[in-house]
């Protein structure tokens, strides 16, 4: 698996929060070949098998693999779109972004004319997709479509990547390393690769996925934020600096053995890496943990700069570094 061609034909896919289906059927090709069965679960989760020879542990790994977007609420008599956030969203960011939808109308997502950027609120954008009139828009989209910011992506130097939607499709590219490295290898424990629904608002599809799997033991793969960028709020994780390995964030404090263990693999094997705490956020990790009657989680995050904007940013080397070393924790157990 070549990583950045893996990353820009998930980014290439867009899926919006709710409606997974096109990257879902796109990673099933993808991961397929690696594990020994494939299944979707009632929400829409993505669940890849590898089977273990017995007597071992259930192990989930997990990415989620919807992104943030924009929903159609009402459509203007000029033929302006007004449109809902689905996910996170900032507004200053997303403002005169390019923007495309489901069924492929593309636009551009505008505040009115005379809000300031200090006021933009959802219910002061719109979407132009060109149409002159509410039945020309009519015939293009409809109440409840969805639409993201175009996606893209693009090579910068020393290996850093710039695009969107990042988050979480590096992260889905670290799963589907980490399950080519390990399709050979005999193991005990079962391997479940999920591909998470409906992240983006709440962490809903982790939960009924870990619920239905019940692992002794689970890591979560996703995006965290950095503080190697002018007026950043202190922190530790920097683009260039490994592989993540989350202490805690706003949702969640992660298993103190698992935590351990990746440091001191990462370490043995001179795997680059960086310790995580994020105080503001959360991932699915927090989901997992609390799922039946409770599972031991880490997660490992791949640091971004610019998360939820059109343009987020990292670094190759990084997502390399938490496919080395879940593979080797893997392994380990």
């Amino acid at each position: 698996m070549e990583l950045y061609s893996t990353i820009k034909q998930l980014c290439l896919c867009p899926s919006v929060s709710g409606r997974e289906n096109k990257i879902r059927q796109l990673l099933s090709s993808l991961v397929e070949p690696f594990c020994d069965e494939l299944s979707v679960d009632k929400l829409g989760n993505l669940i890849a098998l590898k089977k273990g020879t017995g007597g071992g542990k259930r192990i989930m790994l997990a990415a989620h693999m919807d992104e943030i977007g924009f929903m159609v609420t009402f459509i203007e008599d000029n033929g302006m779109l007004r449109v809902a956030p689905v996910g996170g969203i900032s507004f200053v960011g997303a403002a005169y972004s390019r923007v495309i939808s489901e069924s492929g109308v593309k636009g551009t997502i505008v505040p009115n004319a005379k809000t300031k950027p200090e006021d933009y609120k959802s219910d002061c954008f719109y979407i132009d997709i060109g149409a002159s009139s509410k039945k020309q828009a009519d015939a293009m989209v409809g109440i409840g479509d969805f639409f993201v910011v175009e996606p893209h992506l693009q090579k910068l130097k020393g290996g850093r990547v710039c695009g969107r939607p990042l988050d979480d499709r590096v992260g889905c590219a670290v799963l589907l390393g980490i399950a080519e490295n390990l399709s050979e290898c005999v193991l005990k424990d079962d391997i479940y690769y999920v591909f998470t629904v409906q992240e983006e608002v709440g962490c809903r599809g982790a939960l009924p996925s870990a619920f239905a799997i019940a692992p002794d033991m689970a890591l979560c793969f996703d995006v965290t934020a950095t503080g190697d960028v002018p007026d950043a709020s202190p922190m530790a994780c920097r683009l260039g600096g490994g592989a993540a390995v989350k202490i805690k964030d706003a949702s969640v404090i992660c298993d103190e053995l698992i935590t351990s263990r990746l440091s001191e693999i990462a370490e043995s094997k001179k795997i680059k890496y960086q310790r995580e705490v994020l105080l503001r956020g959360g991932t699915d990790t927090s989901s997992m943990q609390l799922s039946g009657s409770g599972a031991s989680v880490g997660a490992l995050s791949i640091p971004t700069r610019y998360i939820h904007s059109p343009n987020e940013m990292c670094e190759l080397s990084d997502a390399q570094a938490c496919i080395d070393l879940a593979t080797e924790f893997i392994l380990s157990i």
